[in-house]
């Protein structure tokens, strides 16, 4: 190899490595810029009502306290509202999934009439902004007197148009032929799709099953829409009254902004966990069922 070319390697190398070094400085950079703000929260949260009445950024204890979460629970009474949030949420998303596994796993059949058609329609209502449908939605809730019910939040939102697409793309990278051979064999479609997709789609179920259940635990516009007894409140929308609280002239409506940051911490929790425990199956059914084979 003559020197004009190995001279050539070693530039190149060089720019590797300078082009990594910046990845990973801009990459630092966002990330830091994304967890100072958790970090943030967290500290306020567990610090006293005098401290976390100072202004500015606080990044570290002066004093370690929970008095914030003592309020959250025994003032603001946030039990309650976690307890729906939990209930409907899990209700709903496991139903949610149930439909999008069976309306990805319909639209994949090579016989289905009209499929483009069909497929066009779920982008459709992709594409309409959810605010235009609120009073449509408030009114039809109205008739159907779903109001302050917890049948109404889990119903509103129950079918997704890209839940049912993700399933469908993630039915298709599974062979056929498996399906074949169970019909052969005599296998009904119900027997074909609880006992062959379903088992081998479990990334993809835990994808929609994260990211719905992410969109429903922090939805707020529709539980505000069709919630006027507070009893009925979710996580969010309770959260929400308590941050505007603070505006409030009356001093003992002022909510503590330790308690505030609390309430946040116990609202993002259990996400968290959820994302901890099941992102093994969020990659690869991330990765899968974007693509077809």
């Amino acid at each position: 190899m003559s020197k004009q070319k190995i001279n050539g390697v070693k530039h190149r190398n060089e720019l590797n490595v300078v082009q990594k070094i910046i990845m990973w400085l801009f990459l630092a950079f966002v990330g830091v810029i994304m967890f100072l703000p958790m970090w943030n929260v967290l500290v306020v949260s567990t610090t006293t009502t005098l401290e976390a009445s100072r202004s500015g950024v606080q990044l570290w204890w002066r004093k370690f306290s929970i008095e914030g979460f003592e309020y959250v629970f025994r003032v603001s009474k946030l039990a309650r509202p976690f307890l729906n949030s939990l209930f409907v949420t899990t209700v709903g998303t496991v139903i949610q999934v149930g439909l999008s596994s069976i309306a990805g796993y319909v639209l994949i059949q090579r016989d289905l009439p009209f499929k483009g058609i069909l497929t066009s329609f779920i982008l459709l209502t992709m594409m309409i902004p959810g605010d235009l449908t609120m009073i449509s939605i408030y009114q039809l809730n109205v008739s159907l007197k779903l109001i302050n019910t917890y049948t109404g939040l889990i119903l509103n939102g129950l079918i997704s148009g890209f839940s049912i697409l993700l399933m469908r793309n993630y039915f298709e990278s599974i062979s056929f032929t498996l399906a074949e051979s169970a019909r052969i064999d005599g296998a009904s479609e119900m027997r074909i799709f609880a006992g062959i997709f379903l088992p081998i789609s479990l990334p993809g179920l835990a994808t929609v099953f994260f990211m719905e259940y992410v969109s429903r635990w922090n939805s707020i516009t529709i539980p505000a829409s069709i919630r006027t007894n507070e009893a009925m409140y979710t996580l969010p929308l309770k959260l929400k009254t308590m941050i505007l609280s603070t505006n409030s002239t009356s001093g003992t409506a002022q909510i503590p902004d330790n308690a505030i940051m609390a309430a946040i911490i116990i609202t993002a929790a259990p996400l968290l966990l959820i994302y901890v425990f099941a992102q093994k199956f969020l990659l690869s059914g991330l990765n899968l069922g974007a693509t077809k084979e």
